[in-house]
């Protein structure tokens, strides 16, 4: 299992010269609201995930730089903004200035009410499809070749595996997102988050194209 120093002085070390020896460090941002009251709902399951991960690595997420929770040793930097969803993009712009990440070396994992609970979805770019979190992303980035990792929550009304209908009300999507899973929902929502961090080791492992072939099903 790695180790990292949990008190985090979580500056990480310069370039090696001789490049190509050394692993260039990624970035791993689960997307979320922080707040106790949010903490189960659909939108937070970016969060999970970053939160698997951590526990997989015996790390504790803590502390607040770049307005992030962080975890991270020299090769990984996973964070939870502290921002609301839809300021993503100030936390993760820090972060990438602030340790010098090139936008294919971050990883946004993130809900996604268009795809069926529990499916996954990885892209190495494109737009944000409606979210304004990794909207938010893109536009301080500056750059649609950012990966990303879309966890399906399902639409208001929608079984699992159901095609999904026409569009709700708008205001019903945000009651939705913020809701909670339902009873029967969570034996799905948790075997979906530890998948989606099985994606993100491989990832990390392997590069995005093979994730996307290993994990696009």
């Amino acid at each position: 299992m790695s180790e990292s120093n949990p008190e985090l002085e979580l500056t990480l070390p310069p370039e090696v010269e001789d490049a190509g020896e050394e692993p260039r460090p990624k970035l791993i941002v689960g997307l979320g609201n922080p707040g106790e009251q949010y903490r189960t709902t659909r939108h937070n399951v970016g969060f999970g995930v970053i939160e698997e991960i951590a526990r997989r690595r015996d790390w504790q997420l803590q502390g607040e730089q770049c307005m992030s929770r962080l975890a991270a040793d020299e090769t990984l930097v996973l964070a939870q903004p502290q921002t609301y969803m839809n300021r993503s993009g100030h936390a993760v712009h820090c972060l990438a200035e602030m340790r010098g990440f090139e936008p294919a070396e971050i990883l946004v994992v993130f809900d996604d009410l268009h795809l069926p609970l529990g499916k996954l979805r990885l892209r190495r770019r494109g737009s944000p499809g409606g979210h304004r979190g990794l909207e938010s992303i893109l536009e301080s980035l500056r750059s649609m070749e950012i990966p990303r990792l879309r966890l399906g929550i399902g639409e208001p009304g929608v079984a699992v595996d159901e095609a999904p209908p026409e569009a709700a009300e708008p205001g019903d999507l945000v009651d939705f997102v913020l809701s909670e899973f339902a009873t029967d929902e969570v034996e799905t929502v948790e075997a979906m988050t530890v998948r989606a961090a099985d994606a993100c080791e491989f990832w990390l492992a392997e590069g995005v194209e093979a994730a996307m072939n290993s994990f696009n099903r």
